[in-house]
């Protein structure tokens, strides 16, 4: 197989977290003491991939400004004899090659995702959300890539959540297979209500998805939000008895949501009580906090 490249969408407007998103991206939001998109390009690295490439929108520019080389800042700290702090800002900088698009208007994922096919070209690719953050611990995504190799289809994180939570996401229809952890994929559907779920097994935010992906982009539809759903791209896909198919790998590690303002919050706190440097003096000072509630 060629090389793997990854594809980061981050053109959303951020929203949830306004006013703080109103100049800021919502990627750029420190977790503990980096933004949230450098977890997520340092997980693509940490699964083999050096050549990424971000799907921007309008004032997105501090994303390229954080994984340029900030020279300056460099011989400053270089001159303080800051070792280490000058390491974490330099790595930033030399993570992988990062290249950047812009979406233009916000189409929705699918339409993100089409905008990286150039860059793409006809080999297969990693798709990471910023939303979820997977723990450095884990290797779902070398295990979606492994998926991928073997089966030759599109594959999804899945992950089971409470049935009454699966209205926030994509819910999917599965068959078991005879690899273990590894399931068949029938049919998706983008934030159904329980009631109308084919399952608790939510879509979370990895894809490993072959370059046919697309060309069925191109003709999907707008759907639900007036938007070019990738759900539904997957779902023609899953219902393709002649092409690739999706499979979905199980995944039951440790994810922290940084999608609204709780679990972003809850998302810092996990981080930072598993750090050698910060986790002796929180650990303690939360059990203290939690006794006084």
């Amino acid at each position: 197989m060629k090389k793997m490249k990854a594809v980061i969408p981050a053109a959303g407007l951020g929203t949830r977290f306004l006013p703080a998103t109103k100049a800021m991206p919502k990627e750029m939001l420190p977790v503990v003491d980096k933004p949230a998109i450098q977890y997520v390009v340092e997980e693509a690295v940490g699964a083999g991939i050096d050549d990424i490439l971000v799907i921007i929108g309008r004032n997105k520019n501090a994303i390229s400004d954080h994984f340029d080389s900030v020279p300056e800042l460099e011989v400053r700290l270089q001159q303080k004899g800051d070792h280490g702090r000058l390491e974490r800002v330099m790595k930033s900088s030399d993570l992988a090659d990062i290249h950047f698009v812009r979406q233009g208007e916000p189409k929705g994922l699918g339409h993100a995702v089409l905008r990286a096919r150039t860059h793409v070209g006809d080999s297969a690719f990693a798709v990471l959300l910023g939303d979820d953050l997977i723990d450095e611990r884990e290797t779902l995504l070398t295990d979606m890539i492994d998926a991928h190799e073997k089966t030759g289809a599109a594959v999804i994180a899945l992950m089971e959540v409470d049935p009454a939570q699966i209205q926030m996401y994509g819910a999917a229809a599965v068959e078991t297979t005879d690899d273990a952890g590894i399931v068949k994929v029938t049919g998706l559907v983008e934030k159904p209500a329980p009631e109308d779920a084919p399952s608790n097994l939510a879509v979370i935010g990895r894809y490993v998805l072959p370059s046919s992906i697309f060309e069925i982009l191109e003709r999907t539809e707008p759907g639900k939000g007036g938007e070019i759903q990738l759900t539904d791209a997957l779902q023609e896909m899953a219902a393709d008895e002649n092409g690739p198919g999706v499979v979905g790998v199980i995944f039951g590690g440790r994810r922290y949501d940084t999608g609204d303002r709780v679990d972003y919050i809850k998302a810092i706190v996990q981080l930072a009580v598993d750090r050698d440097d910060l986790g002796t003096d929180l650990r303690p000072w939360l059990k203290d906090f939690a006794e006084r509630l």
